[in-house]
């Protein structure tokens, strides 16, 4: 696409090969469900559960509310700008900034790194209840592994994150499964989850685990990256958005309202392995099977955020954005070599420094940023008036004004808890 007669962002150079198109509507909602389940429910919902108390279901249901119209306007801006670097592009062609094109770009990187870098961490403490090992080694390994995987193919990545994403899905629909009928007064315990709307000592609680619960759904966002990989990408990633957004929004109410029935909430805030405990208090025996599924889960996150975080470090560079050297592809596996090693060595450097709770509030803090940028853009193409391309999603301008809205209103909550 063409904006003001610069050349679109992402455009190959003729003597360099291209990224594999190769993703489709199912293989790239599996692509966003692994890294926002991953993320989600096997690693943070002890921690919303230790600052909302069993009210913790309401904190998701808040963030999925508030984060929804950027999803939408994400949708669309998908289908004007269907290349790598996504946001870095919105925001070029919406504020005619290249510094703040840039200044984005770098917020999407640094996202991606610290999530991968809090999500491992927190995979780490799913395999320490199967290995008495330290877990900097455990942190290591999960770090590199998933690194060569990102670098090994672009289809070859997003298959196995598609198996992990079945394999963990599963495993939250088989809790919900035990939560629901292991207990003949399970669905009568259910209102005990609803906050009472006059006290605002609870609501203030679970506004500040909305901000937690805001990096559970962190990889819509993510698809947009891979739009140069994806087939029909104008029609496709909108939907991927929106399925991804719905299917997530319930399996984390239905499974965070299973954990804090089941569960004392302040002994999930300590444990280390919150869905494995629930599990093991839910069946009486070994969560050895819940905890396996928690591995998958993790290093599905950390996978995709590799690949997202990458493929930004390339659109930047084939933007000039970057130094041009991380804009090659690898002629053999078809993926931004150096631009993944990039990534991987900063995310491991984060990961043995820092601790998770602090890597995924921070996490938080820069994606926020990133959604209003995002929907600032977009308010300023559609009051410019400028076209959009044909037959793609269009959203009234009044969803990314309360996109940006409600993204101020996190990042507030965010500076003031």
């Amino acid at each position: 696409m063409t904006m003001n007669n610069e050349p679109s962002p992402g455009q190959p150079a003729t003597d360099q090969p291209e990224l594999k198109r190769t993703l489709n509507l199912p293989l790239l909602v599996f692509y966003g469900l692994g890294t926002m389940i991953g993320a989600g429910i096997y690693v943070l919902v002890g921690a919303a559960a230790g600052r909302a108390g069993i009210y913790a279901p309401m904190a998701f249901i808040a963030a999925a509310i508030g984060i929804a119209p950027t999803a939408a306007s994400y949708a669309e801006l998908a289908g004007r700008f269907p290349v790598s670097a996504g946001e870095a592009a919105y925001v070029r062609g919406g504020f005619k900034s290249r510094g703040m094109s840039i200044l984005t770009g770098w917020l999407v990187i640094i996202s991606g790194i610290v999530a991968s870098a809090a999500i491992a961490i927190g995979c780490a403490g799913y395999i320490r209840t199967f290995f008495d090992i330290p877990q900097p080694i455990v942190v290591t390994g999960v770090i590199v592994t998933m690194g060569l995987v990102a670098i090994w193919g672009i289809l070859e990545s997003v298959l196995i994150t598609a198996l992990f994403t079945i394999i963990e899905a599963g495993g939250l629909i088989v809790l919900i499964g035990l939560g629901f009928f292991s207990d003949s007064d399970f669905v009568a315990r259910i209102p005990d989850t609803l906050p009472p709307l006059d006290d605002l000592l609870i609501w203030g609680g679970i506004a500040n685990a909305g901000l937690l619960a805001v990096f559970a759904f962190i990889g819509f966002e993510d698809m947009v990256n891979v739009a140069e990989e994806t087939k029909r990408p104008q029609i496709t990633l909108p939907w991927a958005i929106l399925l991804t957004l719905g299917i997530t929004t319930i399996l984390y109410t239905l499974v965070t309202t299973v954990a804090v029935l089941t569960v004392p909430p302040d002994e999930l805030a300590k444990s280390e392995a919150p869905i494995s405990m629930v599990y093991e208090k839910l069946t009486g025996t070994s969560p050895v099977v819940i905890s396996a599924i928690a591995v998958f889960a993790t290093l599905n996150t950390i996978l995709v955020q590799f690949i997202m975080a990458s493929r930004v470090v390339y659109g930047m560079a084939r933007q000039d954005t970057m130094p041009r050297i991380f804009a090659g592809v690898n002629r053999h596996t078809r993926t931004p070599l150096l631009a993944t090693i990039a990534v991987v060595i900063a995310s491991l450097s984060l990961a043995l420094a820092i601790q998770l709770e602090q890597l995924a509030e921070l996490t938080s803090q820069f994606v926020l940023v990133i959604w209003v940028l995002a929907n600032g853009a977009l308010i300023l193409l559609k009051l410019r008036g400028d076209p959009a391309p044909a037959n793609i999603f269009i959203v009234p301008l009044w969803v990314p004004v309360a996109g940006l809205l409600f993204g101020l209103a996190f990042i507030a909550i965010s500076i003031l808890g």
